[in-house]
């Protein structure tokens, strides 16, 4: 295998480039990791008197994949959400939707597949804005959560060892997006985000976040960069599902996956406990001191990214305290 190129590749990649923006976008609002709610995290989270955290997160959706698939953008506005709260250790309350449409009739599948997500993950639509007279179909899901301890993107530390936990059991739908959840029951959905909090309850996990649209790579540099430290990812560990290429793998968007960073010590009973369900948990790599992530494989390394010498999302560790 060619790493070099792998690297190149993926560093060009729409699905890694297009988070850039949202380092233009902070700087427009002048805000910041140490800013109220702590930006750069899968959710923004305020500390309650209780000693837990109120969560809140959101969705905007590129216009061109709610019309090619309404149904499953709105499946996908609940879903995506849902994963923000659980890879924050929380656990979701509800949800508000905003949606745009020609008509009612054009958006009965964007409604549909809001209702059928809501439904399958147990969160409540709790209402939202609409808006039956645009020129196209769009939408944007936001969420709130709840979190006893906190998961976030600022812990994780030299040493740790990352763990890649992706659902294997599905296929791509639109893009790159790979839908595990339809080989999924109501009640193993529900069952499978629950092992984030039980995760953050427990104390095993260091830091994390849900892969997204930057897939496995991206979102292993927004965890680097958050947390000041860098990542080596072995290729050779990355497991992808039958027929499904290294370089497709490593930028598509599961709707199950989570990049985790553990200790040694905790690494093994993590994996343990997605395996337990028939999830796929394999430790990818290692956290180290630098301040990029690396690609090795047989013994050769390669350069992916220096957050220090290009910033990501801008976003990375200050001195906040969470609990």
């Amino acid at each position: 295998m060619d790493i070099s190129q792998l690297a190149s590749e993926l560093r060009l990649h729409p699905s890694i480039t297009s988070k850039l923006s949202i380092s233009d976008a902070a700087k427009g609002l002048q805000i910041g990791s140490g800013s109220a709610g702590h930006p750069g995290d899968d959710a923004a989270f305020l500390q309650r008197s209780d000693g837990g955290f109120d969560l809140l997160a959101g969705e905007g959706f590129i216009p061109s994949f709610v019309n090619d698939d309404p149904w499953f953008a709105g499946w996908c506005g609940v879903m995506v959400n849902a994963s923000d709260i659980a890879a924050m250790g929380g656990r979701a309350i509800g949800v508000i939707d905003q949606i745009w449409a020609p008509n009612a009739e054009l958006a009965k599948p964007l409604l549909k597949g809001l209702r059928d997500a809501a439904e399958a993950y147990g969160v409540s639509i709790l209402g939202g804005h609409t808006n039956f007279s645009a020129s196209e179909l769009n939408l944007a899901v936001s969420i709130f959560g709840r979190a006893n301890k906190l998961i976030t993107s600022f812990g994780a530390q030299p040493g740790d060892v990352l763990i890649a936990a992706i659902d294997h059991r599905g296929s791509y739908r639109n893009f790159d997006n790979f839908f595990a959840a339809s080989n999924r029951s109501p009640e193993e959905l529900r069952a499978d985000l629950e092992l984030l909090p039980q995760l953050a309850d427990d104390g095993l996990v260091r830091a994390g976040k849900d892969i997204s649209q930057g897939g496995l790579i991206g979102t292993a540099l927004m965890l680097a960069e958050s947390s000041g430290v860098g990542i080596e990812i072995d290729i050779s560990r990355i497991k992808p599902p039958e027929h499904i290429g290294v370089m497709r793998w490593m930028r598509s968007f599961p709707s199950f996956g989570y990049l985790l960073s553990a200790t040694p010590e905790n690494a093994a009973d993590v994996q343990q406990r997605f395996a337990a369900r028939g999830i796929t948990a394999h430790a990818i790599g290692s956290v180290n001191q630098n301040t990029s992530i690396d690609l090795s494989f047989e013994g050769r390394s390669t350069l992916f990214w220096d957050y220090q010498e290009a910033a990501y999302l801008g976003l990375g560790k200050t001195e906040v305290c969470y609990a």
